[in-house]
C-alpha cells in the first residue's frame, strides 16, 4: 500500500517564519518513504483567492487546506497534501498549497518571489490562481515569473552574460492559469473562443520598443518562453456571497453547477496530463527525492546563492548512488549467504553464484543510481562485491581445509594406530604400509564435497609423511638396498604427481573462475549499455519537447509579424538541435570504449590462492 494513503490531511513542507524558509522534518521523513515515482502539482497566486478549495477538490476532498474566511492569509509557506494518484497506478500525487502572495502582513516581497521559484522547481504542474480576469493588471501581479531568470540558473558552468531563457522551457512545469469568479462571456471580435484561447489572446505582444512596451511584453514573454505548455480554465463564482464564508462546509448541492462542471474539467486535465516530476536529465522523482530537492534547495536560498538546476541533480545523484550502493551490495550479500551456509563447495558453485547475485546487484544499482558518469559508484560497487567475494573465497577455502585436514585424520586414524602398535616396524612392513596408504587415498579421493583444497591439503598431508615412510622403508628387513633405492625414486615420483595434480587443479579453477568473471564482466557492461541508452531516450525526448515548443512559439510570432522574436526563436531551436545531437555521441564516447577493457578489469581474487599462500607465509 502507498504511504500516500496514509496522510489523511496537509502538513507544512516549508514554514515561513519572519521571513525565513525552514524545512519541515516530519514532512520530509514522509516524503522518504514514497520510493514510487511523484506527480507534483503546486499552486500559487494572490492570497484570499481560493488557491486552497481547488487543491482540496484535486485530492478529492472538500476540506483540508484551510481556507479561511476572512482577509487575513491562511497558508503560510508550503503545506502538502500527498494522495495516491487517481489515474496512475503505482504512483503518488502530490499537492502543494502555497502561501498566497502579495500579502499585506508580510510587508516584504522577498518571499513571494522564494515561494514562487520553490514552487516551479518542485513541480510537474504549476497552476497559478487569480481572481476576475487576465488583464494587464493580473499579469503585473504575476511579475514572480520575469524574475525567474535571476532567481533560478541551469547550468553550474553558465557565465553570468550567459542566457539560459531559451532552456527553461526543458525543465520547467506545465502552466496552468486558473481564473476565479470569471462573469464575462468568451468572446473575442464577436467569436466565442476556449478559455485556452482567451489565455493565448491575453498574452499577445505588442510591437514596439519604447520601455513600456517592454514593460508590457515582459510577463508575457516570460510565460510563453518558459513553460514547455499552458492552459486556461475559467471558474464562476462557486456560491452565493453569504455562502462563500462558509464555502468549506457546504455540500456539492449548495454550489453553482456551472462551477463544479468547470472543476471537474480542471481536476480531470490535472489527472490525465501532469506528468511524474523529471529531474533535469529525465530521472523519474520519487517521494524520496523530492524530498532532498526541498532540501536542497531551501537550503541553497538560506545560503543567499541561486538555485541551480545542474547541482541539485549532482547533489541527488551523490545521495542516490550512496544508497544504490549499498542496497545493491545487500542484495549480493543477502544472495550468497545461502552458498556460505554450504561451504566448502566447489569452484563451480561459488563462482556462478558470484556471477548471478553480482548481476543482480549491478541490475538493483542501475534501477536506483543515475548521474553516474565517471562510473565512480558503479566501480566502488564492483570494489565492495569484489572485496566481499575475495573474503568468501578465503572462507570458502579454509572451510575445506578443515573439512580435508578432518577427513585425512578420521581415515588414518586406523593407520596410525598399527604405526603406533609396530605393524609397520616388521619385515616386509613397508609393503603393507603402502597398501594402507594407497587405499585411504582412494577412499579419501572418492569422499564427496571436499572443496577446492582437495588435492592442496592431501599434497600436503603426504608431504609431511614422507619422512615416516622413508623411515619404514629404510627399516624393513625384507627389502635390498637397490630396491630402497627405487622405491624411494618412486616417492619422490609419487609426489612430484601429487603437486603436479595440485597445480593442474588450481589451472583449472583459475580458468573456471577467469571465464566466469568475464561473464559477470560482460554482463555489466549490457547493463550499462542498457542504462545509458535509456538515459539518452529521456534526454533526447527532453530536447525534443523544448524544439516542437520553441517551433510551435515560432510559428505564432511569424503569424503575428514579429520577425525579430522569430529570429531569436530559430537560433534558440538551432542551438537545442545541435545540443540534441551532440548527446547522440555521448554513448560512443562514453559506453563503447568500454567494451574493450574487460580483460583489464579481472580482479585480482582470480589469483587468490597466490594471495592465499602469501598471507599464510605471514
Amino acid at each position: 500500500m502507498s504511504e500516500a494513503r496514509l496522510m489523511p490531511s496537509p502538513i507544512c513542507l516549508v514554514e515561513n517564519v519572519n521571513g525565513s524558509l525552514n524545512v519541515c522534518k516530519d514532512a520530509i521523513e514522509f516524503l522518504s518513504r514514497i520510493n514510487e515515482p511523484v506527480v507534483v502539482v503546486s499552486v500559487v497566486g494572490l492570497y484570499r483567492t481560493g488557491k486552497s478549495y481547488l487543491m482540496n477538490r484535486l485530492a478529492g476532498q472538500q476540506s483540508g487546506f484551510a481556507l479561511g474566511n476572512t482577509i487575513e492569509s491562511k497558508t503560510k509557506g508550503i503545506w502538502m497534501w500527498c494522495v495516491p494518484h487517481p489515474n496512475k497506478e503505482g504512483h503518488t500525487l502530490v499537492l502543494l498549497d502555497t502561501e498566497g502572495l502579495g500579502d499585506v502582513d508580510k510587508g516584504d516581497s522577498k518571499n513571494d518571489s522564494w515561494i514562487f521559484c520553490l514552487a516551479v522547481l518542485l513541480s510537474s504542474t504549476l497552476v497559478y490562481n487569480s481572481r476576475g480576469t487576465i488583464d494587464n493588471n493580473a499579469l503585473e501581479n504575476l511579475h514572480y515569473v520575469a524574475e525567474l531568470a535571476d532567481k533560478i540558473k541551469i547550468s553550474s558552468t553558465a557565465d553570468e552574460e550567459e542566457d539560459e531563457n531559451s532552456k527553461y522551457v526543458q525543465f520547467f512545469p506545465s502552466f496552468i492559469w486558473a481564473v476565479r469568479d470569471f462573469t464575462l462571456e468568451l468572446v473575442i471580435d464577436k467569436k466565442t473562443v476556449t478559455a485556452d484561447e482567451y489565455l493565448e489572446f491575453a498574452l499577445q505582444l505588442k510591437k514596439g520598443v519604447s520601455s513600456k512596451i517592454n514593460n508590457y511584453n515582459l510577463p508575457r514573454q516570460c510565460i510563453r518562453s518558459y513553460f514547455p505548455s499552458r492552459n486556461c480554465f475559467v471558474f464562476p463564482s462557486p456560491a452565493s456571497p453569504e455562502n462563500m464564508k462558509r464555502l468549506e462546509s457546504l455540500q456539492e448541492r449548495d454550489l453553482v453547477p456551472d462551477f463544479l462542471e468547470i472543476t471537474s474539467h480542471f481536476c480531470k486535465h490535472i489527472f490525465y496530463n501532469s506528468v511524474v516530476k523529471t529531474l533535469k536529465g529525465g530521472h523519474k522523482v520519487t517521494g524520496k527525492l523530492l524530498g532532498h530537492l526541498v532540501e536542497i534547495y531551501v537550503d541553497t536560498i538560506n545560503s543567499g546563492k541561486v538555485p541551480c538546476l545542474d547541482n541539485a541533480v549532482i547533489a541527488l545523484a551523490n545521495q542516490e548512488n550512496q544508497t544504490a550502493v549499498q542496497e545493491a551490495l545487500k542484495v549480493y550479500q543477502s544472495g550468497m549467504e545461502e552458498v556460505k551456509n554450504k561451504f566448502p563447495v566447489g569452484v563451480d558453485d561459488i563462482s556462478s553464484e558470484h556471477q548471478k547475485f553480482s548481476s543482480l546487484a549491478t541490475r538493483e544499482f542501475m534501477k536506483c543510481s543515475f548521474k553516474d558518469e565517471k562510473r565512480e559508484y558503479l566501480n566502488k560497487l564492483k570494489e565492495d562485491i569484489d572485496t566481499y567475494y575475495m573474503c568468501l573465497l578465503q572462507e570458502n577455502d579454509m572451510a575445506s581445509e578443515r573439512k580435508c585436514r578432518g577427513l585425512l585424520k578420521d581415515l588414518f586414524s586406523d593407520m596410525n594406530k598399527r604405526l603406533q602398535e609396530g605393524k609397520y616396524s616388521q619385515s616386509g612392513g613397508y609393503k603393507l604400509y603402502c597398501r594402507d596408504r594407497d587405499t585411504i587415498v582412494q577412499q579419501y579421493r572418492r569422499e564427496p564435497n571436499k572443496g577446492v583444497s582437495a588435492e592442496a591439503m592431501l599434497n600436503e598431508f603426504l608431504n609431511e609423511r614422507g619422512p615416516e615412510a622413508n623411515s619404514i622403508l629404510y627399516t624393513d628387513t625384507k627389502i635390498t638396498e637397490n630396491d630402497r633405492k627405487i622405491q624411494e625414486e618412486k616417492e619422490k615420483n609419487a609426489l612430484l604427481q601429487q603437486n603436479l595434480k595440485e597445480e593442474e587443479e588450481k589451472r583449472i579453477e583459475s580458468e573456471r573462475m577467469r571465464k566466469a568473471e568475464m561473464e559477470r564482466q560482460e554482463d555489466q557492461i549490457k547493463q550499462m549499455q542498457e542504462k545509458f541508452n535509456k538515459e539518452l531516450e529521456q534526454q533526447q525526448q527532453e530536447m525534443e519537447k523544448a524544439i516542437e515548443c520553441k517551433l510551435n512559439e515560432q510559428q505564432e510570432m511569424v503569424k503575428k509579424g514579429f520577425d525579430e522574436r522569430a529570429d531569436l526563436l530559430n537560433e534558440e531551436i538551432t542551438s537545442l538541435k545541435k545540443e540534441k545531437e551532440s548527446s547522440g555521441g555521448f554513448m560512443k564516447e562514453y559506453v563503447m570504449p568500454l567494451l574493450g577493457t574487460v580483460t583489464e578489469l579481472l580482479p585480482a581474487f582470480l589469483n587468490y590462492r597466490v594471495l592465499m599462500k602469501g598471507l599464510k607465509k605471514v
